[in-house]
């Protein structure tokens, strides 16, 4: 069974920084792209970056374009998100997910195992 938890959420003032860890277990983890989500209240979840299973490849959103950086550790089952420049557009819930196998996706029904979330709050 696949098991992903986020650490590294927290209260940060605008233009800070935070960076998100994502621990993974269950299966082998270099198999899988890995994606961060993140979810505001009354919005739907929506995609913020993903990296491909060995990290050659990387996508993010454009509202995050330049601020955000996705990275994996695949010796520790760890996937990163790296948040510079915060606004109080970025406050969410983030969530951690295992993707397809072999493409990156920005879909959230693609998928299948999600963490259970780190807030994220930006104070102006």
């Amino acid at each position: 069974q696949v098991q992903l938890v986020e650490s590294g959420g927290g209260l940060v003032q605008a233009g800070g920084s935070l960076r998100l860890s994502c621990a993974a277990s269950g299966r082998p983890f270099s198999s899988y792209a890995m994606g961060w989500f993140r979810q505001a209240p009354g919005k739907e979840r929506e995609f913020v970056a993903v990296i491909s299973r060995g990290g050659g490849m990387t996508d993010c959103a454009d509202s995050v374009q330049g601020r955000f950086t996705i990275s994996r550790d695949n010796a520790k089952n760890t996937v990163y998100l790296k948040m510079d420049s915060l606004n109080p557009e970025d406050a969410a819930v983030y969530y951690c997910a295992e993707g397809p196998r072999r493409y990156n996706s920005k879909l959230v029904g693609t998928y299948h195992y999600w963490g259970q979330g780190t807030q994220v709050t930006v104070s102006s």
